[in-house]
């Protein structure tokens, strides 16, 4: 099937629920529905409006209500080939459509990791249009239903669903996967702090406990009381891009992070796009469905472009003496691509890195085998970081959560393979401009 291609049939559009039913209105609704289902943020204003556009426009054949469907439902680039695939599945002859189903959900089932994307989307198509329901529990062989469940028809078990990519989960495994996120935790190593306290084998002598505890005694004896530097977390700083490329993954995190603020303390949270956005306060919110809603009416710039010089200037300007203290821990999560094309990008990056203890890069692009420091945000990014790391599955929050709980060096080891490899994709940059010049 073409990308996003509509079909050419010039004959009146077949009705779904059936031959001379005319429910057109209940149908559009249906296919509303099916499209949220598969993942795209379709409501009933969306659905208000495609009836209304279809009133307005006529449906005189295939293509043109393919088209008015499309103008209102549609919104973003990567939603168009779950739009085509659902259209055609859903405006068809039913009888076509459970045969089609019959034949391709096995197929689906059996391979969850294909590296073909437009399975994945049709993966998605298919459960929307047609979940799978549990089988019925009769007296005596509900542990034989069980078994033949479990071997046929579960595609997403929670093996498999730790590795698998967010962008290619559907809906239900996307509530799965959150759900696993919602019990997840971060175990930051302790730090010693300029403070004090009694530790019978501590190294420091506490003269003023020593003072005091001979007092009691009388002064007879005199009992050397010992201290040791107070340990504690440090604050967590988290800096997360919600920009159009970044849209299924800044969602997924948005769970992880209300976690983690409602597990610690000093957890200080920053959404930026075009603007940057404190939302600290309303991860505080024990509900998360409640955080959410209450982070999504303060953000303004969702899925919009990324000027992550811009909002990291207004970071250290404004919040980097406040929240940046006692060796802070920050978490950059962004897929580096800037639509300034990094102006004032490595200035801020340095800056921030002074300012913090360590400075974690978590970038969802790095899942790819071939992923290189090409594009000039992250080339002005990578120098001032000591850790890069994907952020695309359950597994990589898992390992991001064991990398930071164990005792680091300022920059990790690995971080010299990645220096090597932008070295030479700068010097290939620097031939380039001088062949051409």
């Amino acid at each position: 099937m073409n990308d996003a291609a509509p079909p050419n049939d010039p004959r009146t559009l077949p009705d779904p629920a059936g031959e001379g039913s005319g429910k057109l209105v209940d149908n559009i609704m249906h296919f509303g529905r099916a499209l949220r289902a598969a993942g795209l943020p379709v409501g009933p204003g969306k659905v208000l409006d495609a009836i209304r556009a279809v009133e307005v426009n006529g449906i005189t054949n295939r293509r043109d209500f393919y088209w008015t469907l499309h103008a209102v439902l549609v919104n973003r680039r990567d939603q168009r080939e779950v739009f085509d695939q659902a259209f055609h599945v859903f405006w068809r002859n039913p009888r076509l459509l459970e045969r089609m189903l019959q034949m391709v959900l096995p197929e689906f089932r059996a391979d969850v990791s294909t590296e073909d994307e437009r399975q994945e989307m049709n993966r998605r198509v298919a459960e929307a249009l047609h979940p799978p329901k549990a089988p019925r529990e009769t007296p005596g062989d509900e542990q034989e239903e069980e078994i033949e469940f479990d071997a046929a028809m579960t595609w997403s078990d929670r093996e498999l669903l730790r590795h698998m990519d967010f962008e290619k989960m559907t809906a239900a495994e996307v509530a799965k996967a959150k759900q696993v996120i919602r019990d997840m935790r971060l175990p930051i190593m302790e730090v010693k702090t300029r403070r004090f306290t009694p530790a019978p084998h501590g190294r420091r002598i506490d003269l003023r406990r020593t003072l005091a505890s001979s007092l009691r005694a009388g002064g007879d004896e005199i009992a050397l009381e010992r201290s040791k530097h107070r340990t504690r977390h440090p604050p967590l700083v988290i800096l997360c891009d919600i920009s159009g490329s970044m849209s299924r993954y800044s969602r997924m995190m948005l769970h992880f992070m209300h976690a983690i603020t409602n597990d610690r303390d000093r957890v200080h949270t920053f959404l930026f796009g075009t603007r940057l956005t404190n939302v600290t306060r309303y991860l505080r919110s024990r509900d998360v469905d409640e955080a959410l809603a209450k982070v999504g009416g303060a953000v303004d710039d969702w899925s919009g472009g990324t000027r992550i010089g811009h909002c990291l200037h207004d970071f250290n300007k404004t919040w980097g003496r406040r929240v940046l203290t006692q060796g802070a821990v920050v978490l950059l999560i962004t897929d580096g691509l800037d639509r300034e094309a990094g102006d004032g990008l490595a200035e801020e990056m340095e800056r921030l890195h002074k300012s913090c203890r360590r400075l974690v890069w978590l970038n969802p692009l790095l899942r790819f085998d071939g992923f290189a420091p090409k594009s000039q945000g992250v080339r002005a990014i990578l120098p001032h970081v000591d850790d890069f790391r994907p952020i695309h599955s359950l597994d990589s929050l898992q390992e991001l959560a064991d990398a930071i709980g164990r005792p680091a060096h300022r920059r990790r080891q690995g971080m010299d393979d990645w220096m090597t490899a932008l070295r030479q994709v700068e010097d290939e940059a620097r031939q380039t401009e001088g062949a051409t010049a």
